[in-house]
């Protein structure tokens, strides 16, 4: 049993600048006090007087089977069982020493990470949410990860797949992508028609969709098709980037959770193909981060995640540099931080018992040194985690 006592608290929604005094007992947190409140016999205390205790992190786009490296995706028809199983151990345990304790896993391998979800079991790691291999086209954006369909009967027998084996949801790339030779990023992979054929299985059989999509045509496709999330959302035309008032207006409407896909690593380029890409059409990131700031003024549900696992720019462990572009765009703290806490949750369906220090919530809590309001770079000082209750301090991270 744990009473961690911090200087300040973030709820999920709120900063308390007095902090908090939060009970875990188990896998739950048990109550969330005042800072002063005398803490019963039997407790170890945590002292973070200098410090923020906030939800544990989502990071809602992850790919656990991607070990950070050159061309990291394409690689995975080689990994045997044995390597993919070492590689998604080792980004489970970089994830968990950022403070993330959910990952939303958006692409694997002969479902691999649908695998190691099931043999979880409450360890001192991640809660998994697994997608298995993205639903594509042929020889389509991730092609290589055995999601390949054509045609209606193989869609449905797709999602039939997916649903049977149990995946928390269902990933359909939308759009071509730069790491994938031959496919257009501009570009609809499915027709209408297709794409609210998977839609409309998937939610038959009570899961959500989530769309890939780069270039306008494909976001605003993704919208038509009435998807319940959108992963980039970037918006690209020829010209660069084009977000019409009415395509915000009908991702706000819908409550689509547009997950950027936002955060790289310190000093480090993007991969070639998507350098390229930038250049070509003027696209800072800068711009990138404004872009959300506008989506964020209207009313567009933000959830944070970092792609992370595909390039040596994306390593597992990103979602505080997600969490402070939004931030260096624009938008407010409480909230930037609750798109990867309590609006996460809430978006991943599991808002009734994460993503908030809340009685009765899971005790994935995180513990940082520092201000994050004052400077969002506190989010990677993490001092101590709590994940399914488990504590894990710097020396065990």
């Amino acid at each position: 049993m744990y009473a961690i006592r911090a200087g300040r608290a973030f709820d999920g929604e709120r900063l308390h600048t007095d902090g908090a005094t939060v009970f875990v007992e188990g896998a739950r947190i048990v109550g969330v006090e005042a800072p002063g409140f005398a803490v019963p016999d039997g407790y170890v205390v945590v002292d973070a007087l200098n410090g923020t205790v906030l939800p544990g992190l989502f990071d809602t786009h992850v790919h656990l089977c991607g070990d950070g490296g050159l061309s990291a995706l394409e690689r995975l028809p080689d990994f045997t069982d044995e390597h993919l199983e070492d590689v998604i151990t080792t980004s489970l345990a970089q994830q968990l020493a950022c403070g993330v304790t959910t990952v939303r896993d958006l692409g694997d391998r002969r479902y691999a990470v649908l695998d190691r979800r099931d043999r979880a079991n409450g360890q001192a790691e991640p809660t998994i949410l697994a997608a298995g291999p993205p639903v594509t086209t042929r020889r389509g954006h991730c092609w290589n990860m055995g999601g390949e369909v054509s045609g209606p009967d193989e869609i449905r027998a797709a999602i039939r797949e997916r649903a049977q084996r149990g995946v928390d949801l269902v990933k359909v790339m939308a759009s071509g992508g730069a790491m994938t030779p031959g496919t257009d990023i501009l570009a609809c992979q499915f027709t209408l028609d297709e794409l609210r054929l998977v839609v409309d299985e998937a939610h038959a059989a009570g899961l959500q969709v989530t769309a890939h999509a780069h270039g306008l045509p494909s976001v605003e496709q993704a919208v038509a098709a009435r998807v319940d999330g959108i992963e980039h959302c970037t918006c690209l035309v020829e010209t660069g980037i084009d977000v019409p008032n009415r395509l915000l207006e009908r991702l706000a409407e819908q409550r689509i959770a547009v997950c950027p896909t936002l955060g790289k690593a310190d000093g480090t380029e993007p991969p070639m193909p998507v350098r390229e890409l930038l250049e070509r059409n003027g696209i800072t990131w800068e711009l990138r981060q404004r872009l959300m700031a506008r989506m964020h003024e209207a009313g567009v549900r933000l959830i944070a995640g970092s792609d992370t696992g595909i390039s040596p720019g994306k390593p597992h462990g990103l979602v505080a540099h997600a969490i402070g572009d939004y931030v260096a765009g624009g938008i407010p703290t409480e909230a930037a931080l609750a798109s990867a806490t309590s609006v996460a949750a809430e978006a991943c369906g599991l808002g009734a018992y994460k993503g908030r220090l809340r009685a009765g919530f899971d005790a994935d809590v995180l513990i940082v040194d520092g201000d994050p309001f004052a400077d969002i770079a506190a989010l990677t000082r993490v001092s101590t985690v709590f994940a399914n209750g488990h504590r894990l301090d710097p020396p065990q991270l």
